[in-house]
């Protein structure tokens, strides 16, 4: 079993490598749907973005996405091949102007190439970066958006913080992310692949809430949630190649689904 590393760095270069193998093997289009649909996307929506830009690694409804206003200026945290971008880049319209951070190179050049085909690079631009030293602008964004990406940050508060900083007054961020209800088996919570799978990267729900109250953050609320878990297809290849990454039983799995949370989060500077 792969382990994760504990040196913030060192993970980060980690995730960095299993996102890269995640875009090389990228799963089939229609199995990558049906995961977005699982977790809400709408055949319309998933019609609005260009094939490959969906790589079905989402956790939670992207219904904030709708909330954007025309000329706003979106950030997307960890904007991988562009799919909720794109999605931003139609609400906000050719007055708005959309910012997409992510660490990995080649999420980079896909989602680059992705918006000259879907003809967006006019009003959606993708920046190399980490979301713990965003490559923004102080006060400069109306509205964060991310999905599922937080819970990979081995610095959690460094993300709020900087999130907090390059909003205007008012603005707002509104995430998907993944929280645990209880601590996870410890082979869980030591494998770099339940860590790229958006699992044992997690905090607990009440240590994740108070990190964005700390940074500064207002009216912070839940404004959706569910079993992360419960939304897997566990007959998928690459679940089953994670769960024997992590020497995990399909009964050890289902076991510890319950401790493991969507959560839609709002919160205001």
């Amino acid at each position: 079993m792969a382990q994760r590393s504990h040196d913030p760095d060192v993970l980060r270069d980690q995730v960095r490598e299993g996102y890269t193998q995640i875009v090389t093997n990228a799963p089939d289009a229609g199995r990558a749907d049906e995961a977005a649909r699982r977790i809400g996307y709408s055949d319309e929506q998933l019609e609005q973005v260009p094939e490959g830009a969906n790589l079905g690694v989402g956790c939670g409804n992207p219904t904030a996405i709708d909330t954007l206003k025309p000329g706003e200026t979106v950030l997307d945290l960890g904007s991988g091949a562009g799919m909720d971008a794109f999605l931003a880049a139609r609400q906000v319209g050719p007055t708005g102007h959309v910012i997409g951070v992510d660490m990995t190179d080649a999420m980079l050049e896909k989602a680059r190439n992705n918006a000259k085909q879907v003809e967006l690079d006019d009003r959606v631009e993708f920046r190399k970066g980490q979301i713990e030293d965003l490559p923004v602008e102080d006060a400069s964004v109306d509205a964060i958006i991310s999905n599922c990406v937080i819970n990979l940050s081995p610095e959690k508060h460094r993300v709020y913080a900087e999130a907090y900083r390059v909003l205007k007054p008012g603005g707002r961020i509104m995430v998907s992310d993944i929280v645990l209800e209880r601590a996870l088996p410890e082979k869980v919570i030591e494998s770099i692949d339940a860590y790229i799978g958006c699992v044992s990267g997690a905090n607990l729900r009440a240590d994740y809430l108070q990190t964005i109250a700390d940074a500064g953050f207002d009216d912070v609320r839940i404004e959706r949630e569910a079993s992360f878990l419960g939304s897997i297809d566990f007959d998928d290849p690459q679940i089953r190649t994670a769960m024997e990454g992590m020497d995990i039983s399909l009964d050890e799995a289902k076991g510890f689904a319950d401790a493991v949370t969507s959560l839609h989060i709002y919160a205001r500077k």
